[in-house]
């Protein structure tokens, strides 16, 4: 049985002693009737949030919250461009915790409709690339989980052995996903502090000179140090924002080029609905079962004779080594091109959230946004598909390599020297973007 507001605001003096409630009001916070949450206001003016799990299974992932609030000291806060709850106490009610926080103003943006263009989605990539450049000892030294990208690949490869166990997902989808695992190429990057799974609820935003600004991030419990992409893998469900938010993310981050960054959140996007399969099965929920079946046979459907990773993406060192081996006559130009899915955001928006969002041009002859807009241009890092998941839409990108340069051949070393040196750095730049 949930708890009542007044329950909920007796537990607010019992974590804060010194306080009275004046007033307590109800707090929808979208978090699917796993927390009973109530808004009170202080006799000193303040507001505050108070959450108790609604179940025993919550329960972890608040203490969690709590920890990770402690980890985040004023020193930490006048790091980042937002402001992050503060924790102010704790107390039992009942069987379980309550957390009280400090209350933060603002209102959120559902994925679907997360516009394009400067604003909300250029906000929010500058957001993530702040968080993800906080120094690493703030979860070490906390004890909060850490993650090497070789930890990572292992909790993934684990995953889906898990899924093949239940022998119900399509094995298109097991072949696919043990492709990705395999891929040496995707697992290096460099581990980051993630939220561990931010959304598009993270987020809060206040106007400031009319244009939306975010000013608040919300759901800590996965703070730890690990994969950026986990917090990106919610903008498949953001086909809009998606390419914005992805430039700007790039834009304001100070850190080593990824360039299969999208590729990983695609992939743990996907694995959400393995994820379903796994909770349904474990949990003997014949129902869960059923719908993740299907949700995933959607999702094979979508991505048929698709990869994670193409064949071409090659690390810039193994590219270069490749020159060696190229004729000296030959300018053949790479195809570089992409196949991306998208599949139907009704049909999966249990775990990723969807709007009525139009597929992508298909059209080859202007560049194609991962919204579908032929006017903007692909951002950096353009690997995979942000557009929403739809069976029926395919979207198949092609950009051409810069050749190497040719070499005549001549006795003039210099000249030579310079077209190498000039094929070199053309090769690192496509290759970086």
């Amino acid at each position: 049985m949930a708890r009542s507001p007044l329950t909920l605001a007796a537990s607010v003096t019992s974590a804060l002693p010194r306080v009275g409630v004046v007033g307590v009001g109800v707090l929808t916070e979208g978090a699917a009737g796993r927390y009973d949450a109530a808004l009170a206001e202080l006799d000193d003016g303040r507001r505050v949030v108070v959450r108790a799990p609604a179940d025993t299974d919550a329960a972890p992932e608040l203490a969690a919250e709590a920890r990770a609030l402690r980890a985040l000291t004023p020193g930490v806060r006048g790091l980042l461009p937002f402001r992050a709850p503060e924790l102010l106490g704790e107390t039992g009610i009942g069987d379980a915790r309550a957390v009280v926080v400090d209350f933060l103003p603002g209102y959120r943006v559902d994925a679907a409709h997360l516009p394009s263009g400067r604003g909300a989605a250029t906000s929010i990539g500058e957001a993530l690339a702040a968080l993800h450049a906080l120094p690493l000892s703030i979860v070490r030294t906390e004890g909060l989980p850490v993650r090497t990208p070789q930890q990572v690949r292992d909790d993934v490869s684990r995953l889906v052995d898990r899924v093949e166990a239940t022998r119900s997902a399509p094995l298109a989808l097991l072949d696919r996903w043990r492709r990705a695992v395999a891929a040496d190429e995707l697992w290096r990057f460099e581990s980051a502090v993630v939220l561990g799974g931010a959304g598009a609820a993270s987020f809060l935003f206040e106007d400031v000179d009319a244009v939306p600004h975010v000013t608040g991030v919300l759901e800590w419990h996965g703070l730890s140090v690990g994969d950026p992409a986990t917090d990106l893998q919610w903008l498949a469900s953001a086909p809009a924002a998606a390419a914005d938010v992805y430039a700007s993310y790039v834009a304001r981050s100070g850190r080593a080029p990824d360039a299969l960054v999208r590729s990983r959140a695609r992939l743990y996007a996907e694995l959400e609905f393995a994820k379903w399969l796994v909770h349904g099965t474990e949990t003997g929920r014949q129902d869960i079962v059923d719908d993740a079946v299907g949700l995933l046979e959607s999702l094979a459907a979508g991505v048929r004779d698709d990869d994670i990773v193409s064949d071409a993406a090659l690390g810039v060192d193994e590219a270069i080594a490749l020159l060696d081996r190229v004729p000296e006559a030959q300018s053949a130009a790479v195809d570089t091109s992409m196949h991306t899915d998208a599949y139907d955001p009704e049909e999966l928006a249990l775990w990723v959230g969807t709007g009525d969002a139009e597929g992508p041009d298909e059209s080859l002859d202007a560049p194609v946004t991962a919204g579908g807009s032929p006017e903007a241009t692909d951002p950096p890092y353009d690997d995979v598909s942000t557009a929403p998941i739809d069976i029926s839409t395919w979207a198949k990108r092609k950009d051409d390599a810069p050749a190497p340069a040719p070499t005549t051949g001549t006795d003039n070393s210099d000249a030579q020297a310079d077209a190498e040196r000039a094929s070199d750095a053309a090769l690192r730049r496509w290759l970086s973007e």
